[in-house]
């Protein structure tokens, strides 16, 4: 539990810059662990942010956290698994209450139940499609071509190590992961040469409130990689920080991994 323990420590004390100031943002499923963390990091350097999820009030927590921190921030609540018309007005109602324009746009978002094959109900499969594919793409086409018109915007999406690895659980979930992966590069080729770049943030073994059950085992995990410990939400947050700014101008179509070193090392062979 360490991990987790020392992320809202961090969170609480994010220096601020203006690196992002003037930028208006977007992070989907926003009110706890890994949303949370880059709508509070984008906010420390300056972006206003909307703060979006199901759940109305922990919503407004994030954004009278990052409203006391001297921040600029918004809470929109929607069901992002709901109809299109449900999503693609969420999508409007961001716009407006950044006073018409989104600049930035995080799709992080996601419902991650890892069972067997044959242990995933029909309700699940529904959610991870609806919420994990479905969404980021009839968001990005309501607001990518805005973007695109005025010739600059930006697009991160959180992926997962597990979108690259085949493991004995969760065939949709890492599915899902791997299809926002490709949407990347699909969207960069389609909206970079207008000015949008897109790329993806794929994070290894984490630690987050909605897991912290599971710590003994993301522990065991993550010992035998490099970096020796799960991510922190903190750390998936930077890396979204950077690619959003001038340093990643030249930066398309790439998928960054934030592992720890996971997928890419192996220290006993």
């Amino acid at each position: 539990m360490q991990t987790l323990l020392i992320n809202p420590e961090l969170l609480a004390s994010l220096p601020t810059d203006s690196r992002l100031a003037g930028q208006r943002a977007v992070v989907t499923g926003s009110t706890s662990g890994i949303g949370e963390a880059i709508a509070r990091v984008l906010a420390a350097s300056g972006a206003e942010v909307v703060v979006s999820g199901r759940d109305a009030d922990r919503a407004q927590g994030v954004v009278d956290a990052i409203i006391q921190a001297g921040g600029k921030a918004h809470a929109i609540s929607t069901d992002l698994a709901g109809s299109y018309d449900t999503v693609r007005t969420f999508a409007r109602e961001v716009t407006a209450a950044l006073g018409g324009q989104v600049d930035i746009l995080v799709n992080n978002a996601g419902v991650y139940p890892v069972t067997s094959t044959e242990a995933l109900s029909d309700a699940d499969l529904d959610a991870i499609l609806n919420t994990n594919i479905r969404a980021p793409h009839v968001l990005v086409g309501v607001i990518a071509p805005d973007m695109a018109q005025r010739g600059s915007g930006h697009i991160v999406n959180i992926g997962s190590w597990m979108g690259r690895v085949g493991t004995a659980n969760g065939a949709m979930y890492t599915a899902s992961k791997a299809a926002l992966e490709q949407m990347t590069r699909n969207w960069a080729a389609e909206y970079g040469p207008r000015g949008v770049r897109v790329n993806t943030v794929a994070p290894g073994a984490t630690l987050t409130p909605g897991n912290a059950d599971f710590s003994a085992a993301l522990d065991a995990m993550t010992a035998g990689t490099v970096a020796g410990r799960p991510v922190r939400p903190i750390d998936i947050a930077y890396a979204v920080r950077f690619l959003l700014s001038d340093e990643a101008a030249f930066v398309h179509g790439s998928i960054v991994d934030v592992d720890g070193g996971m997928n890419s090392t192996r220290l006993n062979f």
